[in-house]
Formats: structure tokens, sequence, C-alpha cells
């Protein structure tokens, strides 16, 4: 188990190397100036070439990334052009909103998910058609606009809910929760739907199997071949369609973000692109991917106690 781990555990770090490193040439060849962009529009050009100089980019392009680079192992990502402002600190103030946002988004699903598809599986006729439809409904509506639906009714017109801002979860965790509540919910009903259609389909091509109607005939009960035996080997391919959805989740908090007023990375990777503040950029980027690769480690872990095989593939 410790060496499919750690195979996993290399395997992601090359990847968000690659990622980043492919990103900061992509920004530097494509014209971003975050001189220009801390300075505005006005600013002469003798004060865009001094800024840039100050910033360090009229040295040559290897120079700055092995800089940003080594400086990023030690935990320094460097400051915000636009802002004056360390990164690490820009980021460590914004993360928390994205990451609560983007787990409960995954977690709620994945509990939610898991119980309808199952329902589905094992109940066919109308509750199966009745889901099916609300599982199309929900791959069908943006989250955005889900969104803005929720927070028109349960925010402005029932006053249940606030309609903006966040409380840390250190300082009132009850008050957290009802901050966070409509954005999960909203960023929840498209993966909802994904995860109870694929556990569906899984539970059903698995019941199908001879080993399964060979342990109805031994006597054992429906409820224990599903839970013990049935599940187990349905779970696998929902497991990859989890660790999408926090992806997803992860890029929908953006959006999500701006309806609810919640200052997040979303807001800051979206003002930093405005600014061409590379710095900031890139500091989104890399925690973005090593979260993802986080994520995407769990889900192998997960996947290799359900299925021993894939350790040796």
């Amino acid at each position: 188990m410790l060496a499919f781990i750690a195979r996993r555990l290399g395997a992601g770090i090359v990847l968000a190397w690659v990622v980043v490193t492919g990103m900061f040439f992509f920004l530097k060849f494509t014209g971003a100036d975050p001189a220009r962009g801390a300075l505005g529009l006005y600013a002469t050009e003798d004060q865009v070439a001094t800024k840039r100089e100050q910033l360090g980019l009229d040295r040559p392009v290897l120079e700055q990334y092995w800089d940003w680079l080594s400086h990023a192992l030690q935990g320094d990502l460097g400051m915000s052009s636009a802002q004056n402002t360390p990164v690490i600190e820009l980021l460590g103030t914004r993360l928390p909103v994205t990451v609560s946002l983007a787990v409960g988004a995954t977690l709620v699903p994945a509990m939610i998910g898991t119980l309808l598809g199952m329902l589905a599986a094992v109940k066919p006729g109308r509750f199966d058609r009745g889901l099916q439809v609300v599982m199309v409904l929900g791959f069908a509506l943006p989250n955005f606009w889900v969104a803005i639906i929720l927070a028109l009714i349960f925010a402005v017109k029932l006053r249940w809910l606030p309609a903006t801002g966040y409380i840390h979860i250190t300082n009132d965790p009850i008050g957290w929760l009802s901050t966070v509540t409509l954005p999960i919910i909203a960023l929840s009903i498209g993966s909802i739907a994904a995860i109870a259609q694929q556990l569906r389909n899984s539970v059903i091509s698995v019941s199908s199997q001879d080993y399964v109607r060979t342990l109805r005939s031994r006597g054992l009960s429906s409820r224990r071949i599903l839970l013990t035996n049935v599940l187990r080997n349905a779970a696998p391919p929902a497991l990859t369609m989890l660790s999408l959805q926090f992806i997803a989740a992860m890029s929908g908090a953006a959006i999500v973000e701006r309806v609810f007023a919640l200052q997040g990375i979303g807001s800051v990777a979206i003002n930093a692109s405005g600014n061409s503040d590379i710095q900031v950029i890139m500091g989104v980027l890399l925690f973005t991917v090593l979260l993802v690769v986080l994520v995407n480690l769990i889900v192998d872990i997960a996947y290799s106690a359900l299925n021993p095989k894939v350790r040796v593939s």
C-alpha cells in the first residue's frame, strides 16, 4: 500500500510541476504585463519600464522561472504586483472560503447521490423514472442560475439565510454554516445528479453478475448483498466521478462566490487576471492543482481499498 501511495503521490507532484510550468511560460508569452496592470492604463512608458525593473521582468524568462520555482518550493510565492501584498498571505485569507465550498459541494453530493443512486437501482418503476427526470434537470441547470434563485427565495424573500458575506468557522461555526449553505447547495445540484446516475448504473450492472445470483441462491438477504458485495464493486466508478465533481466545484466556486459576494480565491483569480498579476495567478493555480492532486490521491487510496488489484496496475 505504501509503495502504491508513493507512486500516486509522485505522479501527482510531477503533474503539478508540469501544469504550473506550462502556465508560467504561457503567461509570459501571451504578453501579460504585470507592470502595466499595477500602474494602470495612464502610466507613462518610463514609469512602466521602472516598474518592470523593480519586479524583475527585464530578466530572461528562464531566470524568472527558476527564481519563482525555487522560492515556491520554500513556501514563498512572491508579492502581488497589483496589491503589493505577499501572495501567500492573500491566498491564506481567501482559500478557506473556496475550500469550504468545494469540500461541502463534494461531501453533500457523495451522501445524497449515493442514497438516491442506490434507491433508483433497487426500486425500478415510477421512482426510478421520476428520479431520472430529476437527474436530467440537475444536469441541465447552471449552478450560477441555481445560486441566484436560492438567494432570491431563501435570503431575500424568506430571510432564512444571509444573501452575502462569510463568517470563518473558528469565529462562529453556526454563522459559518449559514453563510455556506446556499452556495454549497447551488454547487451540489449537478453533482448529486451525476453521482446518483453513475452509481445507479453501476449497481444495476453489478447486480446482474453471476456471483450476485449465486449469493442470492445461498439465501443471503438482498440488503446484505447490496451493502457488502454490490456496493463495494459498484463504488469505484462513482469515486472517480466524485473526484471530477471536486474539480468542477473548484471551478464553479468562482462564479457562485460572485453571486453571494464571497471573497474566495475565485474572485482573487478574476481580479489578478484583469491586472495581469502573474504572481497571484500562479499562486492560485498552484494551490488549486495541489488540492486536486490531494483529492485524487484520497480517491486512489479508497479505490485501492475496494479493489486491491489496482495497487499492482
